[in-house]
């Protein structure tokens, strides 16, 4: 039998006001994380300047958030088994841990596509994760089938960096600075718009992640000459590097800048043209903090995220996706320390789960994905007691045109060796 759903009082405060530290959402519900990596890395301001605008949650009871956990937690897993295998539940490893429990699968944002475009019985997919991820499981997912985001404020402040218009008007100015276009493969990062993905789908384009970077630069190159890269620089920078792309022969394409701030010759000359774009919370790790590591830490394994800034890259000693990390530092010996640079609630987990190793975050400031942090077991509970009802909340759908082309760019990604 369905639990009842929680009756609203409409004359309720909400819980917290972020508004003090994080204006970018003006009506939220839930306090800001206590670090928020948009504020010290300036992309709130930039999201600003470009015109981008955070989608808005629909405010739900103020009784789930005063909702003691145990109960809490025991109600989501009652509606869970009630569900069946009508629901599953995919979790971002940045996810943290009070969600991340919930998940029938956990992944980066690459193995999670992959298993979003196999959930072929399952009626509700919920995406713990953001929007563009949410975005990516409808277009895979069956059209029966639909996808969930607990809160629909848990967007991503990188995929916010490069809209369609911006993109477009871009790819019309490079090839009027003389470059074929048709030499040009544009590549999207797995963190973008659905729209993103359709452009790179109807221009014989492709998505990418940070575990098939590489191999994606050589499927663009044995169809093209360059690559244009959106919306993450570092990540696109870094893999550059490593096959051997001399740092003069990529530019960047600042979209608040006249020709991207580029000449037409720099653009006829470039390999990889990327776009001035950035992870926030990868963007927070320095050089500096390295040092700081491997001089409090003899003999210490840093590894880091290619959202990183290249000179970090550089700096430690391996770098690769989420999966990379988790996987290199889960077989490494026993004994061993580890400085990681990536989302905190992640290494907090491989830290809890790899007892026999010492593994900290090279950030000492705990500066969650702030975005990630909107997903609260307190949504997640609201949208299963509606779903036990037969009502939907929150469903993400994609346009039909943008889905269908935006597939293609996707079926691509998944079908490089």
């Amino acid at each position: 039998m369905a639990m009842p759903v929680v009756t609203f009082d409409p004359a309720a405060d909400r819980v917290g006001d972020p508004t003090i530290t994080t204006p970018w959402l003006v009506d939220a519900q839930l306090d800001a994380a206590s670090c928020v990596p948009e504020e010290g890395t300036g992309a709130y301001e930039t999201l600003r300047a470009y015109g981008a605008k955070p989608l808005r949650q629909q405010r739900i009871p103020r009784e789930y958030f005063r909702m003691d956990a145990v109960e809490r937690d025991a109600r989501i897993w009652a509606l869970r088994r009630e569900l069946g295998d009508r629901l599953v539940i995919l979790g971002h490893h940045y996810q943290r841990d009070e969600v991340i429990q919930f998940a029938d699968y956990r992944g980066d944002s690459y193995k999670l596509s992959q298993l979003a475009a196999a959930q072929n019985e399952a009626e509700f997919v919920l995406f713990c994760g953001v929007h563009f991820m949410a975005e990516s499981a409808d277009i895979l997912t069956s059209p029966r089938q639909k996808v969930i985001l607990p809160n629909l404020e848990a967007g991503c402040s990188m995929a916010d960096m490069a809209k369609g218009d911006d993109v477009e008007a871009a790819w019309r100015a490079i090839g009027r600075a003389g470059v074929d276009l048709d030499t040009v493969i544009p590549v999207t990062y797995m963190n973008s718009t659905a729209e993103l993905k359709a452009f790179c789908g109807r221009n014989g384009g492709i998505v990418c992640t940070s575990s098939n970077a590489s191999r994606v630069y050589d499927w663009a190159f044995e169809r093209g000459e360059k690559i244009m890269f959106f919306p993450d620089e570092h990540l696109g920078r870094n893999t550059g590097v490593a096959k051997g792309i001399p740092e003069d022969r990529m530019v960047v394409w600042d979209p608040f800048q006249p020709m991207g701030g580029l000449t037409a010759g720099q653009l006829r000359d470039a390999t990889v043209i990327l776009w001035k774009g950035y992870c926030s919370v990868h963007a927070r790790f320095s050089v500096e903090q390295i040092e700081t590591a491997r001089a409090e830490h003899p003999g210490v394994n840093v590894i880091v995220h290619p959202e990183c800034r290249l000179e970090v890259v550089q700096a430690a000693d391996s770098a690769g996706s989420t999966e990379f990390i988790i996987d290199t530092i889960t077989a490494a010996p026993a004994g061993t320390v580890w400085a990681v640079g990536t989302e905190i609630n992640l290494v907090n987990r491989l830290n809890a789960e790899l007892p026999d190793k010492e593994i900290f975050c090279l950030d000492p400031v705990v500066c969650p994905c702030s975005t990630m942090y909107r997903v609260h077991p307190s949504y997640i509970l609201w949208t299963l007691e509606h779903l036990v009802e037969d009502e939907v909340v929150n469903q993400i759908t994609v346009d039909p045109t943008v889905a269908r082309e935006a597939l293609v760019a996707l079926d691509r990604m998944l079908a490089v060796p």
